[in-house]
């Protein structure tokens, strides 16, 4: 019997989040909209991705963080669930970095991809 499991994740900033999303080449919807699940029950997310095979991937805020929704049983994406959270916080951790730089004047003056997959990032800001 399937139903929905709720993974916590670090995810805070829903801005962030969406981005990262996009950055990973997903399409997603802003909600409140419906998680599809098994034989047609739903689970109200923030933000939703939507799976060929009619179950969702949501991401819902329970309080403190958005934690990922879905029926595990149906998962249908390239990488396992925690690898598709790896990448998806490492792209949140990125996107949420720009962000909070670019508020307080900075601008990226060098990026790089280690072959370890992590990223390094130098930022710069000019004095007035």
């Amino acid at each position: 019997m399937s139903h929905f499991s709720n993974i916590k994740t670090q995810i805070r900033n829903l801005e962030s989040l969406q981005a990262a999303l996009t950055d990973l080449g997903m399409d997603w919807k802003s909600g409140p909209s419906p998680v599809r699940g098994y034989q047609g029950k739903t689970q109200t997310a923030a933000v939703v991705v939507e799976q060929n095979n009619d179950y969702d991937i949501g991401f819902s805020w329970n309080g403190q963080e958005y934690e990922l929704v879905a029926d595990l049983q149906y998962w249908q994406q390239p990488l396992s669930v925690d690898g598709f959270l790896k990448q998806l916080t490492q792209r949140y951790a990125y996107r949420t970095v720009l962000g909070e730089t670019a508020k307080q004047g900075f601008q990226v003056a060098e990026q790089q991809v280690n072959a370890d997959g992590s990223l390094r990032l130098v930022v710069q800001r000019w004095g007035g």
